[in-house]
């Protein structure tokens, strides 16, 4: 009788009074999470932005996302970079001329293709490719192919447009024809050639040109050394294209 009394400890209230701190740790860790991932999304931004100004020197040979996948899988590849110079002329124009003919034209990004692809999505229609050659360069070089292809193209946008108003064209097409793939494995222009044909990037004919440019939407599906009839007929449109091309490749120059 003499002992002291038990605290009366309520337990409702103590359930409430918790209520409030542990809503305000959770509003604390997500705004940690917040800031850890603006800096995650910083950083990867800054990756291509510094990379570039190291790929401006031409000793520099740049590899691209898919052959650093090659590598990490063991699956190995082959690639021998040549400059542009070493390049027979009619390869790089028989590429503008299929891929992009405007290149020497737009800013990284081709505006008036651009908006035909929003107004056919708009209208409910098939949307058409409208991916310049400085877009699919910098998608090579840091940015992914698949899934989530629609957010890459957020990212590929601008990036493009900064990676031309750094770059030359004549390196951004050097670049390119040494890191786009020609088949399982082969990448760049000179592996390229020498595989399907034999013969070196400056040695190529107007003819080879024009199969090996029309190849480069599908390589793995589409082998220029045994072309079907559909992929001679896109050789032969190739080939004359290339062979007029005049002012469209005047950027090479």
């Amino acid at each position: 009788m003499g002992g002291l009394a038990e605290p009366i400890v309520d337990h409702e209230t103590e359930k409430l009074d918790m209520a409030p701190r542990s809503r305000g740790v959770n509003r604390r860790s997500l705004r940690r999470w917040v800031r850890r991932g603006i800096v995650v999304a910083a950083v990867l931004a800054l990756i291509p932005v510094v990379f570039t100004f190291l790929y401006l020197p031409p000793f520099v040979h740049p590899v691209s996302t898919l052959m650093l996948k090659d590598l990490t899988t063991f699956s190995g590849y082959d690639r021998r970079w040549v400059s542009i110079d070493d390049v027979a002329p009619v390869l790089a124009h028989s590429v503008i001329m299929s891929e992009d003919g405007q290149f020497c034209f737009h800013r990284g990004v081709d505006l008036g293709e651009l908006r035909g692809v929003v107004d056919d999505a708009l209208a409910g229609e098939a949307t058409r490719g409208a991916s310049t050659i400085t877009m699919q360069t910098v998608k090579n070089l840091f940015l992914w192919s698949r899934p989530l292809g629609s957010v890459r193209k957020v990212v590929e946008l601008p990036l493009a447009v900064y990676f031309d108003a750094v770059m030359s064209k004549r390196r951004i097409m050097e670049i390119y024809l040494n890191i786009a793939e020609w088949g399982p494995g082969i990448y760049g222009i000179e592996a390229a050639a020498q595989h399907h044909f034999g013969v070196s990037a400056k040695q190529l004919s107007r003819r080879q040109a024009a199969l090996l440019a029309v190849t480069l939407p599908n390589p793995i599906a589409r082998n220029p050394a045994k072309p079907g009839p559909g992929l001679r007929r896109l050789a032969n449109l190739i080939e004359r294209r290339a062979g007029r091309s005049g002012a469209y490749v005047g950027c090479l120059r």
